[in-house]
């Protein structure tokens, strides 16, 4: 587990002075500004965050340091993340998607599945985005209660029962 989470995308300027646009990951949108400072993956840190606004998908803002349109662009697609002791505590059933990033998927028998690439949210709920040993493409498992009963974080496991035929169906492909 790292130290800093995932909390949002800065998305270039909103008008001429200095305001920016951002993408909130947070279970409460707003609450991103509570967990200042963010910091971005080059190290930068914005010390104070003020939402100025609502868009349709996410906030404006004004970060620290930012004055210009400028400065602005230059964030675009720039991912902000806080520091995890500033984060709220989590239910035993939710975890953050950086926690799950790099866990190995095992089946109810034990065989290996494969490795969490990623956690998507496309609306219609979270998907596990898995490399999977001898593929090339990656493989979509619903993270579901039914089709990920157990994730176990001090061991770096998930333990999945897919559904049937997630598995099999590029073997399938292939063998047309």
């Amino acid at each position: 587990m790292t130290d800093r989470v995932i909390v949002g995308s800065l998305g270039g300027s909103f008008g001429v002075k200095g305001e920016i646009r951002l993408k909130s990951f947070c279970a409460d949108p707003a609450a991103i500004a509570d967990y200042t400072p963010l910091y971005t993956e080059d190290g930068r840190a914005f010390a104070q965050m003020v939402l100025t606004g609502q868009l349709k998908n996410g906030f404006t803002a004004r970060v620290d340091g930012v004055t210009t349109k400028e400065e602005a662009d230059a964030l675009r697609n720039v991912s902000l993340y806080a520091d995890r002791d500033v984060l709220p505590s989590l239910p035993d059933d939710e975890y953050y998607y950086a926690d799950l990033i790099g866990l190995t998927v095992l089946d109810t028998g034990g065989a290996t599945l494969g490795t969490v690439k990623n956690v998507m949210d496309h609306g219609a709920g979270d998907l596990l985005e898995l490399i999977v040993p001898g593929q090339s493409d990656t493989i979509l498992l619903p993270f579901t209660k039914a089709a990920v009963p157990t994730v176990d974080l001090s061991a770096s496991r998930i333990i999945a029962d897919p559904p049937e035929g997630l598995f099999t169906q590029s073997d399938q492909d292939t063998a047309e």
